[in-house]
């Protein structure tokens, strides 16, 4: 079982995606995954994963130095250099608000709202209030699924008509499908995923096709108690 989870955790991502490797997101996924676990411990989970995600992201942020008092010295400190926007995609994505607004409590959150249609699997644009010109240099769009990668590329196109410089997008669990659309169409666009998951499901599975495998159902009703 040991063997195992290690060559889980060292598995190659596919080109594009960058997977956290660290033992408490392996618990956690385990505990997001379980067909047992309630909404309330869900939305936790979400929440959780989004703080190490917004970590791991945010690496390469630009500083300015500023000069800083201590209780015994002057001293030189640092201040972010970028102005940061958080797009969760409606719904499902306004679960990892909560934690990247730990991280970034000076953070702008704009909504973009996507539903997948469950026929063509194509994403449908219904919400999207963004102001006139954008007021951030870099948009970290959140969504807790990576699965066909639709509604990920249709949020990017959104973004970039906006005119933001840079965008990177967040998720906890993606499918290699979803990966390889996402950076074939946006390839500047960083992907960070708490995990990549086996395949998405297909005609010949006893599930709906375009759901990733194994997955954990679907991250919206999971976390809001529907469905």
């Amino acid at each position: 079982m040991k063997q195992q989870d290690r060559k889980g955790a060292d598995a190659p991502a596919p080109s594009g995606a960058r997977v956290l490797s660290h033992p408490l997101v392996r618990h956690k996924l385990t505990l997001l995954r379980r067909k047992s676990t309630k909404p309330k411990k869900f939305r936790e989970l979400i929440s959780e994963l989004a703080v190490m995600l917004v970590y791991e992201a945010t690496r390469d942020l630009p500083l300015h130095p500023e000069p800083v008092e201590t209780p015994l010295t002057m001293t030189e400190g640092a201040t972010m250099g970028e102005k940061i926007g958080l797009i969760p995609i409606l719904r499902a994505g306004l679960g990892m608000v909560e934690g990247a607004w730990k991280l970034l409590p000076q953070a702008e959150v704009w909504h973009l709202g996507l539903y997948r249609d469950e026929r063509t699997l194509a994403p449908v644009e219904y919400y999207n209030k963004l102001p006139t010109d954008p007021t951030v240099q870099l948009c970290l769009l959140l969504d807790p699924m990576l699965a066909t990668g639709g509604s990920a590329i249709a949020a990017v196109d959104v973004l970039k008509r906006w005119g933001v410089s840079r965008v990177k997008f967040l998720c906890i669990i993606a499918a290699p499908e979803g990966v390889q659309a996402l950076h074939q169409v946006h390839p500047d666009v960083e992907i960070y995923a708490a995990v990549v998951d086996d395949r998405l499901t297909g005609p010949g599975d006893p599930f709906p096709t375009g759901f990733i495998w194994p997955g954990l159902g679907d991250a919206g009703d999971r976390q809001f108690g529907t469905g």
